[in-house]
């Protein structure tokens, strides 16, 4: 199982996906680690294990073990932050000035890899999960950092790609 056996199963009305996949697994803009940790925290993200499992395989050829670790530590904090930090933006308010009271020590560790690429796997999260306050949040910290308006709009396009490919995968797993 590998993103290509990924795009072969996706079907003609998904060709877009497919093509879209294609030129990501074939980026330049950001490095080895940080296209592929991106790739890895998204499908991770998308909570359909079949796009999971196609990505992992091949972010395995790419990523050290520790950089797979981080990333998916980076797909699983930023389920709970996300969800938290979403919450206390609708709610406003006196819970603005409350405690989160969450352990995030991955976030201070950032998995044991370079803070920046954690940063932007947990934008790449963020943008999927739908935080504007982490998505702006962890967008300062890798612009900050260094990376480019273009390397930030390319780890939103991977979190836009995989989502819409765990869409069209869900839609042909229950549809057939």
């Amino acid at each position: 199982m590998t993103i290509a056996a990924l795009r072969s199963a996706l079907p003609d009305w998904a060709k877009d996906l497919s093509l879209n996949l294609s030129t990501l697994t074939r980026s330049t803009t950001l490095s080895e680690q940080q296209q592929w940790g991106a790739l890895l925290a998204a499908a991770a993200a998308t909570r359909n294990e079949s796009v999971l499992a196609h990505v992992a395989e091949d972010a395995g050829e790419h990523l050290s073990e520790q950089a797979r670790s981080a990333a998916l530590g980076a797909a699983t904090i930023m389920a709970m932050n996300n969800v938290a930090y979403r919450t206390r933006h609708f709610l406003g308010g006196d819970v603005d000035n409350e405690r989160m009271g969450l352990r995030m020590n991955i976030i201070g560790s950032s998995g044991g890899v370079d803070k920046i690429d954690f940063e932007l796997w947990s934008l790449t999260v963020s943008a999927i999960n739908g935080c504007q306050a982490c998505v702006t949040a962890h967008s300062a910290t890798v612009r900050a950092e260094g990376l480019s308006t273009e390397q930030v709009w390319e780890a939103v396009r991977i979190a836009a790609t995989i989502q819409g490919v765990a869409q069209a995968v869900s839609i042909v797993e229950t549809v057939s």
